[in-house]
């Protein structure tokens, strides 16, 4: 299982859409990454490699977050997942939809 999220594909509602039109360059961080990228580095001390996108054109309504780290060892992925939703439980709310990629390091 690759991908755990709210939504079930890339389906958004028509207002989502609307405000969702412009694109922004890959050149930096939107707000909304640098805020992810810091609870999760918070909650994850011991993460080796964490990557936020915003995949909703940069308006921060779905993103993709990429994590390896230690504390996921000898856990499933399902139980990884959800340490990363609860982590990230209050930033949720705001969201349409939320890819997960999660890995322990390799050793």
């Amino acid at each position: 299982m690759a991908a755990a999220g709210l939504g079930r594909g890339p389906f958004r509602p028509p207002q989502l859409l609307l405000r969702c039109r412009s694109w922004r360059g890959f050149t930096s961080q939107t707000d909304g990454e640098s805020r992810l990228v810091r609870v999760l580095r918070e909650k994850f001390p011991r993460a080796s490699a964490i990557k936020v996108v915003d995949i909703s054109g940069g308006c921060g309504a779905m993103y993709e977050i990429h994590i390896e780290s230690e504390e996921f060892r000898e856990k499933r992925t399902v139980q990884q997942h959800q340490m990363v939703n609860q982590a990230l439980s209050e930033e949720i709310k705001h969201m349409h939809g939320l890819r997960i990629f999660t890995s322990a390091p390799k050793p």
